[in-house]
């Protein structure tokens, strides 16, 4: 899909970057350092002069969960103070601003998934920094959206999906948290419905329904860690990969310095009756990633 009007998205190298380039094409534009930076948010008065973009993306964050725990101030930098001053440029201008948020916002104690209406309530730096970035952000009042999702997969960087392809190469065994349930998301995926949402502001101009706070994740039925790495294993033996013996643990059984939420599923009800917009079966684009990863 490709969006006729000038897209700028910052954030070069991240998996959402990379997967809107490739679907939104020329009209997208792709920014990040040194050109720009979240912890020189005085950078972007000038850049948004120079490029007159129609509507902007933030891509960027800071997404190292555990060594948030250490370095709060850093991710603050890039996940609250960073974006919320580019939400203020943004908002001078006039400008659409779509942010992207998690589902550690919450705890995971709700038991059933979560709507946007919940309070949020997040137990790690990682959360914290999120959650304050979006408050601020929405507090510029602005033509603001923010956009939550949740365990990004892509055949791009850094991500759970090509860990559990790697190590099944390398292990016969395998022992994954099987007691953390969530939304498996691809950024191929939420790439689309992003620019499915551009398409729509563009169609119909702005309207006030369309600020706020939406969640966006992979449909089809949630899963634990164990769940996504049994399914992207079993994807794989379709290319001649063994499959390894796997065992579910517990989180006790693999401590990390954040806590992660036991239960952080989503519900993208308000993203589809406001935008009309669902994202596939993550296992349908699951199948797709591990094709593309194994074929090339």
């Amino acid at each position: 899909m490709t969006v006729s009007s000038p897209l700028l998205v910052v954030g070069k190298h991240g998996q959402l970057a990379t997967s809107l380039r490739h679907f939104g094409g020329e009209a997208v534009t792709c920014v990040g350092r040194p050109e720009v930076d979240l912890d020189h948010p005085e950078k972007f008065a000038a850049l948004l002069d120079r490029l007159k973009p129609s509507f902007v993306v933030n891509a960027a964050a800071w997404t190292a969960v555990d060594a948030a725990e250490d370095e709060e101030d850093a991710a603050d930098r890039a996940n609250h103070t960073g974006p919320a001053r580019l939400a203020e440029e943004c908002a001078r201008r006039d400008i659409p601003f779509l942010h992207v948020s998690t589902d550690y916002v919450f705890n995971g104690k709700k038991g059933q998934p979560y709507t946007e209406e919940d309070p949020i309530c997040p137990e790690s730096a990682y959360g914290r920094t999120k959650a304050a970035g979006e408050q601020a952000i929405l507090a510029t009042e602005g033509k603001n959206i923010i956009l939550r999702t949740a365990w990004v997969y892509s055949p791009y960087g850094k991500n759970f999906v090509k860990t559990m392809l790697a190590l099944g190469t390398k292990h016969p065994e395998l022992r994954v948290v099987g007691d953390q349930q969530g939304n498996p998301t691809s950024s191929d995926d939420l790439a689309q419905a992003i620019l499915a949402i551009v398409g729509v502001v563009k169609r119909t101009g702005w309207k006030p329904s369309y600020g706020g706070i939406f969640h966006a994740t992979g449909g089809g039925d949630a899963a634990t860690w164990f769940e996504l790495a049994r399914a992207t294993l079993e994807c794989a033996e379709a290319y001649g990969q063994k499959m390894p013996k796997m065992t579910a643990i517990g989180t006790k059984d693999w401590p990390t310095p954040a806590p992660r939420p036991a239960d952080s599923r989503l519900d993208n009800s308000k993203l589809a009756r406001i935008f009309g917009v669902t994202l596939p079966d993550w296992r349908a684009t699951l199948a797709q990633t591990v094709k593309q990863l194994k074929q090339h």
